[in-house]
């Protein structure tokens, strides 16, 4: 009996071993992004917009990746329509990024570039943001991510040529801001 119950904790044991997967190590490189359209009717009134924005990170150390992000956003309301592509980088510190499932922090910073149409308005905004994050992996390549970014700074010139400045800063405890993605590693 003795050895019934010692083999099937190896067995268990050797399957637990083989089931994990994926992690991150130093040298590792990641796509992951954002995707959303949203369409909104109440009345004649109607809204509708999308924003992409794909990034990519590296690993420069065991818990440190660094990465970039473009971006391209357009949302309409009623005659008006707005575009906006934004550029930005990012930071984050992985606690357990060799383990399946691994909490990080972020840190990032933005450029925004919004033209609004008819009479060609334009806006620069630039931000900061801290936040944290989960990335839990289904397979050695893909995972999930959860991004909560609770902590933002922005500043928005509102067109420049004389009109005043918009700052912005924000702390949320909202989790309806958190974002999921989907993470591919090379």
């Amino acid at each position: 009996m003795k050895k019934v119950i010692l083999t099937a904790i190896a067995v268990l044991g050797f399957a637990f071993a083989n089931a994990q997967t994926g992690g991150f190590a130093k040298g590792d490189a990641f796509i992951s992004g954002a995707l959303s359209v949203n369409s909104t009717k109440e009345g004649d009134a109607k809204t509708s917009g999308f924003i992409i924005e794909p990034k990519v990170g590296y690993f420069v150390s065991e818990n440190i990746a660094v990465g970039a992000k473009l971006g391209f956003g357009s949302t309409k309301v009623g005659d008006i329509k707005t575009n906006d592509f934004t550029v930005g980088a990012f930071g984050r510190y992985y606690f357990t990024p060799a383990s399946q499932f691994s909490v990080y922090g972020q840190a990032g910073v933005d450029f925004t570039n919004s033209k609004v149409k008819p009479g060609d308005f334009k806006s620069n905004e630039v931000g900061a943001n801290l936040g944290l994050g989960l990335s839990y992996f289904l397979s050695n390549h893909f995972a999930i991510e959860a991004t909560w970014l609770g902590l933002g700074y922005n500043v928005n010139n509102n067109g420049g040529h004389g009109a005043d400045k918009t700052n912005s800063f924000n702390f949320g405890t909202d989790l309806r801001d958190v974002a999921f993605g989907v993470v591919y590693k090379f």
